[in-house]
């Protein structure tokens, strides 16, 4: 049966996807994605999502957690998260698929309201991989399919994104997700504190403060920032600050010292120490090797 959605989850995606490329859909909150040729070392910030791996594999760090995913898993993202696409494996005639999915967390507390309590008191990694279910293949396959009769979306998407929402939940992922939703809890708390370091990277981190935010000491707040991220407060300030400053300089063309003071930093050479550290290679260097890659 898996082989059997999966041939028509590869046909599909092909069909939809002729060249590489991410492409948004009539669907909200749903993307494509087909990679043509392998790639390395690519800095991004996951955001929460349920990406399903049609083909292929991929291998990310984020912190120090390595994480290997490829045909038939799915990567469950709770939290934004800074991390480095180590590897992506493509064959000629077998390109990358993935279907990136946005993670609903209000779906996610409306249909655990009737699954009983959890334990609050544990925290969970932001991000998982499991392997996908002939239930949830399936239903990624029907909700694709959509999108060659965009009359019927308005009406069925919802109804499948919720089928999908409710086979996780009831699988190994489900007390991690219920905790993240659920108000209270040290993982929907270190979410909080991590939402707003996306939104306020550029400010002076006050420790006190985020620990305030998630109504835990800085001790507590701590420990749980980095079970739950794989990064200290510190650390994830610094990614966010470094990826933006790559993204002015590879998009908006910004030489580096102009990149390092907009996102926040005080000094252009503590910045290319930094840099350097992160990614391997001075800025101008790194920014020139990607540029190279991508023609």
């Amino acid at each position: 049966m898996m082989k059997k959605i999966y041939g028509h989850l590869k046909q599909q995606l092909q069909g939809l996807l002729p060249a590489t490329g991410k492409t948004s859909s009539l669907i909200d909150g749903l993307e494509l994605i087909r990679r043509d040729r392998a790639a390395r070392d690519e800095s991004c910030i996951y955001q929460p999502a349920i990406e399903f791996i049609v083909q292929g594999e991929m291998e990310s760090l984020t912190g120090n957690e390595r994480l290997a995913y490829g045909e038939g898993q799915i990567m469950v993202t709770g939290i934004d998260a800074p991390c480095i696409i180590n590897d992506i494996k493509v064959a000629a005639d077998a390109p990358f698929l993935c279907v990136d999915l946005v993670l609903d967390l209000a779906l996610v507390t409306e249909i655990s309201v009737n699954m009983g309590t959890i334990n609050l008191c544990n925290s969970h990694k932001g991000i998982c991989v499991i392997p996908s279910t002939p239930e949830i293949a399936d239903a990624f396959l029907r909700l694709i399919r959509l999108l060659h009769t965009p009359q019927h979306i308005e009406a069925l998407a919802p109804l499948i994104i919720r089928e999908i929402h409710y086979y996780l939940l009831i699988g190994e992922m489900g007390k991690y997700l219920r905790a993240l939703a659920t108000e209270g809890s040290h993982n929907q708390r270190v979410a909080k504190s991590v939402s707003w370091l996306r939104d306020n990277f550029l400010a002076p981190l006050e420790i006190e403060q985020l620990a305030n935010l998630a109504h835990m000491s800085v001790s507590t707040f701590h420990r749980h920032f980095r079970k739950v991220t794989s990064f200290s407060p510190l650390q994830f300030q610094k990614r966010l600050r470094l990826y933006e400053a790559q993204r002015l300089m590879l998009v908006e063309e910004l030489d580096g010292t102009t990149a390092a003071f907009q996102v926040g930093y005080e000094s252009a050479s503590q910045f290319n120490r930094e840099y350097k550290r992160e990614f391997g290679n001075p800025p101008q260097r790194d920014v020139d090797r990607m540029r190279v890659a991508s023609v």
